[in-house]
């Protein structure tokens, strides 16, 4: 039996032609071969839906196709040329990711895009469609990683949940120097492509533990280190701490608390900037346990010096 072009695209004789396009597009979404390659018969359809639609689409083709049925093209005086190229032909505009409700673009591959050609001045061009490799969706993810791994660098473990409910472990490469809410990529580790294209990849945040002593400020680090009474005010030589090892500090006589000193490149050391200094902030220490004749002693000694402490402070 004769194909039947209005009962292929499911539409009425009278139908419009925004009703006819918008019944190919619902066809077209249904059984497209990209969505089902193993399918034959989805294949088979959806040439049936094209040639339907390649007819009733063209006002002329439609016109003979009413009169003579579908055998109208070997009727004399029927259009030109295999693909409805004669001067009837309607123009018709559409982008074929609406039909896929934009989805294939949003994944970077490319989508349906090339399927076809616009149509257009009243003539088409049939084109054979070659759709290109999709690549595979991104996969977010955090990570919160110690503070020293964050300013010396080293490696952390990830686990993702694949499809099918699969857990993988992943060890990531910190980098020196990495801030806080930066983002590592993880390329070919995300989901799979789904047509021969690229994996996607794992689009890691890292977010830093704090240090319970050690503070940051972009490449420096600043820290707060204890000095009894006796070496602020004889001065002294002190040992502190840095990542890089440490380091033996000077402390000046008659040192007052607060005072800050400058450990010159031994804050953080990024690969792709200069390394930042150390900044150690000194803490007078009382000792404990004096007697009252020693409280009177420092209380009469710095009563001596006559100096406002607070000179400094005002609003």
């Amino acid at each position: 039996m004769a194909a039947d072009y209005y009962a292929t695209l499911g539409v009425a004789r009278t139908a419009s032609d925004d009703e006819i396009r918008r019944a190919y597009r619902d066809l077209a979404r249904k059984y497209h071969p990209d969505l089902h390659p193993d399918d034959a018969g989805a294949k088979k359809q959806f040439q049936e839906v094209q040639q339907a639609f390649e007819v009733l689409n063209d006002p002329k083709k439609r016109e003979q196709y009413d009169r003579f049925g579908p055998g109208f093209e070997s009727m004399r005086g029927g259009p030109a040329g295999p693909t409805g190229g004669g001067p009837g032909g309607a123009p018709f505009e559409f982008d074929i990711n609406d039909i896929f409700g934009g989805g294939a673009g949003a994944q970077g591959g490319g989508g349906f895009a090339d399927l076809f050609r616009h149509f257009s001045g009243g003539r088409r061009e049939a084109t054979r469609h070659t759709v290109p490799p999709q690549r595979g969706t991104d996969i977010k993810h955090e990570i919160t990683v110690p503070f020293a791994t964050a300013v010396l660098g080293g490696e952390a473990a990830i686990s993702i949940q694949r499809a099918g409910g699969k857990v993988e472990t992943l060890q990531v490469r910190v980098p020196a120097g990495i801030e806080d809410g930066k983002r590592i990529r993880l390329r070919g580790q995300g989901n799979p492509s789904g047509r021969g294209g690229e994996d996607g990849d794992i689009l890691l945040t890292v977010h830093i533990a704090p240090h319970p002593v050690f503070r940051r400020s972009g490449t420096r680090l600043d820290v707060t280190v204890p000095i009894t009474l006796a070496e602020a005010i004889e001065g002294a030589k002190i040992d502190v701490p840095t990542p890089h090892g440490t380091v033996s500090l000077a402390v000046p006589p008659g040192t007052s608390g607060g005072k800050k000193l400058r450990l010159k490149g031994q804050g953080i050391r990024p690969a792709n900037k200069p390394a930042g200094d150390l900044l150690v902030e000194l803490q007078i220490v009382l000792p404990t346990g004096l007697s009252p004749e020693d409280q009177a002693t420092i209380a009469r000694i710095a009563r001596r010096s006559g100096e406002d402490a607070r000179r400094e402070v005002r609003w």
